[in-house]
């Protein structure tokens, strides 16, 4: 193996175990963590050779399928559970299951992340004021199409699980934007299906051995999960 293919990989196994045990969310501070932990401070001003999303993630994947294949198929189903009852409290504001919670492949320090949509992000601060929920409001900048936009971020918590709300515009409900793993439209579920839980055999398949729990979610939950094909670069 080349010096940078052996680099990349440990930055990609290393990124991998610092989200698996450290509960580290985001790939970008994942992957720069585990650079100066390996003391390859070089290679963060050499992008190119710092691994993809889709490295770090399948390395999570097989960490989780080490460890933990025999706790997932519950983590998956507690953390869908409290999912459902945040996306049925929040129809008002249309929203969308995203991220690892969708996908199955979840730590014990992963978070529900929820897409909603408002005219006014203040709706969103209003409802959950009414109902005497605690939060924490954050903006966050992003680019899209040339052009920084910011998007207001609330956080909420419940039983140890934090929940964060991203809050769009109702006129871009229909679009959706690139996941950072697969380059591809990233994934999205109004509600809970068959749909709903990973049907790749590359992805955490341990869920499909606990048929009774697989059940449970299939009925408790029908419908289809909603995806849409309109990207944003």
């Amino acid at each position: 193996m080349k010096g940078h293919d052996r680099i990349r990989s440990e930055i990609a196994q290393e990124a991998a175990r610092l989200m698996y045990e450290e509960g580290v969310r985001e790939y970008r501070d994942a992957k720069r963590k585990a650079a100066k932990h390996l003391g390859a401070d070089h290679v963060l001003r050499l992008g190119t050779h710092l691994p993809s999303n889709a490295e770090i993630h399948r390395e999570l994947q097989r960490l989780l399928l080490l460890h933990d294949e025999h706790l997932l198929p519950e983590r998956v189903l507690r953390l869908r559970l409290l999912a459902l009852k945040y996306l049925e409290m929040l129809r008002p504001f249309k929203p969308y299951l995203v991220g690892s919670v969708l996908s199955g492949v979840v730590t014990e320090q992963s978070d529900i992340d929820l897409h909603l949509f408002a005219d006014d992000p203040e709706e969103v601060e209003i409802f959950f004021s009414q109902r005497g929920l605690d939060y924490e409001l954050e903006v966050v900048t992003v680019r899209k199409n040339s052009e920084f936009r910011d998007y207001p971020h609330i956080y909420l918590e419940e039983a140890g699980v934090e929940i964060e709300c991203s809050i769009y515009p109702l006129a871009e409900r229909h679009q959706v934007t690139k996941s950072s793993i697969t380059g591809r439209p990233m994934e999205r579920a109004s509600d809970f299906s068959r749909e709903a839980f990973p049907q790749n055999p590359s992805r955490i398949n341990s869920l499909h051995k606990d048929k009774c729990k697989i059940q449970l979610l299939w009925g408790l939950f029908p419908g289809s999960a909603a995806r849409t094909s309109t990207v944003l670069s």
